[in-house]
């Protein structure tokens, strides 16, 4: 580890503990990282100068998540925060922006801290009504916006102005995070999602992500009649998203130039390879295709401006993610100010 990185684990270390301080990557004095209601960061792994491993404890939901982080290319001041979110895994199984593309790389030279929470497989990033048998309590909402924002501001000394992204179920729950918490983000991706989950078609795709990981949907949001689903829905509630940075992309299902056995995005042989990854791949895909215009006719029905992506191809794979997060970054860092 060089001088940088333990002038970083002293900052941080020193934040964990509750003391007031400031140094050449900390650009404020944070104060103790604890929020309110008990949640905190338990501890700081130092990978290098630019990259930490955070473990934050959550009262709201009682357990211990990773969060993974890159510090900007310059930490001189205090600098915007971009949230990632992964998919309908939540990462646990090793699908992480981080490692599936090269966007910590593109981010290299960018003055945002990126921050990625690890964790919340099949529950879409929701705070669940009661808990399920199969996927414990879930309180996502409460833990990304409440718990989360707050302890990575006070420990990274960050300037308050945050956006976040998605793909697939995340997609979705991006738009959901910015319409229940007014302010918290100024900017907002959403790739390869179904804003609509209130009505028969969006219910069912909910359902299948959910019941995938063995959870029940009703203890999500309710039976399908149950008005907790229209209240958690984004194209219902569309409105909320006007004044923010948006931008939504998808593909059309059709294979595209990253569906091929030589690209490094394809799925490996373990997770189906390229024959799933263009025939289930493409029928998702599709699908949130399918979605992504609906929002768009609605968005444009209210009037509130977005920059949208709707390719010719591309299947629901990461290869297409990594082009639309580099391709949404002028959007993104827009709202930020970076």
């Amino acid at each position: 580890m060089g001088i940088g990185g333990l002038r970083l684990a002293s900052v941080v270390a020193a934040v964990v503990l509750g003391s007031v301080v400031a140094g050449p990557h900390s650009c404020a004095a944070p104060g103790s990282a604890v929020t309110g209601d008990g949640s905190r960061i338990t501890n700081v792994q130092v990978r290098d100068d630019r990259h930490l491993m955070l473990t934050v404890y959550s009262a709201a939901m009682g357990r211990d998540f990773s969060v993974e982080v890159q510090r900007p290319a310059d930490t001189g001041v205090p600098r915007p925060t971009l949230y990632l979110l992964a998919g309908v895994d939540g990462g646990a199984d090793g699908a992480t922006w981080g490692t599936k593309t090269d966007v910590m790389g593109f981010f290299g030279d960018k003055n945002v801290n990126v921050v990625q929470p690890l964790g919340g497989a099949f529950s879409y990033y929701a705070d669940w009504r009661a808990p399920d048998p199969a996927l414990g309590i879930n309180k996502w909402q409460t833990y990304l916006t409440r718990e989360l924002v707050p302890l990575i501001d006070s420990a990274l000394g960050t300037n308050g102005r945050n956006a976040i992204a998605g793909i697939s179920t995340s997609g979705t729950s991006v738009l959901s995070l910015a319409i229940s918490n007014p302010g918290l983000y100024r900017s907002v991706g959403a790739f390869s999602g179904c804003a609509q989950i209130s009505d028969p078609v969006g219910q069912a795709f909910v359902a299948l992500s959910v019941r995938k990981g063995g959870g029940d949907p009703v203890n999500m949001y309710g039976q399908p009649q149950d008005p907790m689903w229209a209240a958690n829905d984004p194209y219902v509630h569309a409105e909320a998203l006007r004044g923010l940075n948006l931008y939504l992309s998808a593909g059309s299902g059709l294979p595209g130039p990253y569906d091929n056995p030589t690209d490094p995005h394809t799925q490996s042989w373990a997770e189906g390879g390229l024959p799933l990854q263009v025939t289930m791949g493409g029928a998702i895909e599709g699908s949130t295709a399918w979605c992504t215009r609906n929002m768009q006719t609605r968005l444009n029905q209210l009037g509130i401006p977005a920059t949208y992506d709707l390719e010719p191809t591309g299947t629901h794979s990461w290869g297409y993610w990594e082009r639309a997060l580099e391709d949404s970054w002028p959007v993104l860092a827009n709202g930020l100010g970076a």
